[in-house]
């Protein structure tokens, strides 16, 4: 019997619409947070600062770190395929949650300090889905491919998530339509207000279409999930060889699946191991990983892009975001064909000096008065920089790297650690971007910033060259015995 790539190729579709939705609801916030930030300064019981507005805007990133922190507990445990059905209900639940937080308990339209938290509560269950889904979907993935296809595959969610945020971005763009963002005007030192001229829909109606959108992809996942197979490594760290062998045959032919399952069978021969079994240096390596990842300051460019275009004087920010997410779709491509030819190393590297000569670029153009169209241009190579290095290439990596028997807990620290600085980053964002000092303004803070992303990229470049290993060719079982002679050194 031969192995189907058409049978392949159909189950990790189903997990890469995961990655979809993970991007589809992480950036959802770039349309929606104007209207939001204009609804709830309407409240009285409270004033809506920046600060309580950072966190609302990345409150579902405290869900993520949930999500994430429980994902291996939960994968290890009731395996990847019911975390995976559990995530789609969350991000179903989520999404309706955000649009109509009013739900049962609040007033429609009345905004107040208790529709706040619950807002932010729906928020953050779909945070848990996205935790979930961004540990499990890269894992599932690259426990079912060959490992001449894994880089590519798991690249493919990463192309996923980008265009799940491309796709975001359009839907936020066709639902605003003719409608424009409300104005807010900053009218003492923590305290704004919104513009009389400001077009209410967007206000009451519009962030609210945006957050329910997500609930047509969130059913679709979640009912497709229900049709793809259990992943094979852990059928056999459980004992299940014959359904193991069974999904391996399908992928990859009988003789090829019988020698697999061995491999597997051969590092499972202990059905679990303490966690730094292997040393402390591979848990080390995936834990800084997602801290770089995040710590270069992408996630703040993608979640408040028509913000930071609206600031650099552009007419149409919501247009200049889709040109973003364009861009981004590309230049993940690049990763996704290069990737088993070039390698994961080299293409962070690369990916790291061209996301910082961005970063100096927007930092160098608050200091010195340039076109509007130089830091714009800095803003894209920065953002496509990292769509053909971190965006994907961390995720292989961290399904990568890790010892099959550790693999479920050690995949869960690392991204967890990789919401925790997500959350970190998002949430300072703009009280930094707004920071003043002296004849420079609010300029200072924009330089600051980006100054700040830059340094930490050049740092995740000589990290990178240092300390992590590379994976191209290397079987799933092949990593398992480099750290195992690795601690023994």
């Amino acid at each position: 019997m031969k192995g189907s790539k058409i049978y392949l190729f159909s189950i990790v579709l189903v997990a890469v619409l995961g990655g979809l939705l993970f991007g589809y609801d992480t950036a959802v916030i770039s349309g929606a947070e104007k209207g939001l930030q204009a609804f709830f300064l309407g409240a009285e019981d409270f004033n809506y600062t920046d600060i309580i507005h950072g966190i609302t805007s990345s409150s579902a990133l405290l869900g993520c770190i949930i999500g994430s922190a429980l994902s291996g507990f939960i994968a290890s445990r009731r395996g990847r395929k019911p975390t995976l059905i559990f995530a789609g209900v969350l991000f179903l639940l989520s999404a309706l949650g955000s649009y109509y937080p009013e739900f049962f308990f609040f007033t429609y339209g009345h905004p107040s300090l208790e529709l706040l938290v619950a807002f932010n509560f729906y928020r953050i269950i779909g945070g848990v889905g996205v935790g979930l889904a961004s540990a499990i979907c890269p894992m599932y993935i690259a426990e079912v491919a060959p490992s001449n296809l894994r880089g590519t595959l798991v690249s493919w969610n990463q192309f996923a998530i980008i265009f799940g945020q491309l796709v975001v971005y359009f839907v936020n763009f066709m639902i605003l339509g003719e409608h424009t963002n409300p104005i807010i005007e900053n009218i003492g030192e923590t305290i704004y207000r919104v513009h009389p001229s400001s077009d209410p829909w967007t206000i009451t109606t519009g962030w609210r279409y945006m957050f329910g959108s997500e609930a047509f992809v969130a059913a679709l996942f979640t009912i497709l999930v229900f049709f793809v197979p259990e992943s094979p490594r852990y059928l056999a760290i459980k004992g299940f060889d014959s359904k193991a062998l069974k999904t391996l045959t399908r992928i990859n032919g009988m003789e090829k699946a019988k020698s697999i399952l061995a491999d597997i069978k051969a590092t499972v021969n202990v059905k679990s191991e303490r966690l730094f079994s292997f040393g402390i240096l591979v848990i080390f390596v995936g834990v800084m990983l997602s801290v770089f990842q995040q710590a270069v300051g992408i996630n703040a460019v993608l979640y408040y892009a028509p913000r930071i275009f609206e600031s650099m004087g552009m007419g149409d920010p919501m247009v200049q975001t889709v040109m973003m997410g364009v861009v981004n779709i590309a230049f993940t491509l690049v990763a996704v064909f290069t990737v088993e030819r070039l390698g994961r190393k080299p293409l962070l590297i690369w990916g790291s000096f061209g996301m910082a000569a961005g970063a100096f670029g927007v930092a160098v153009s608050n200091i010195i008065e340039l076109p509007a169209i130089v830091p714009v241009m800095s803003i894209m190579v920065y953002s496509a920089s990292f769509m053909f290095s971190w965006g994907p290439i961390c995720w292989v990596l961290i399904a990568e790297i890790f010892p099959n028997t550790i693999r479920s807990g050690a995949v869960a620290i690392a991204v967890a650690f990789q919401w925790i600085f997500n959350f970190i980053v998002s949430s300072t964002f703009v009280p930094m971007y707004n920071m003043s000092f002296g004849s420079m303004g609010t300029g200072f803070g924009h330089m600051f910033v980006y100054a700040l992303y830059g340094l930490i990229c050049v740092l995740a470049a000589w990290f990178v060259y240092k300390l992590v290993p590379e994976t191209k060719g290397k079987t799933l079982e092949d990593m398992t015995s480099f750290w195992r002679k690795k601690s023994s050194k």
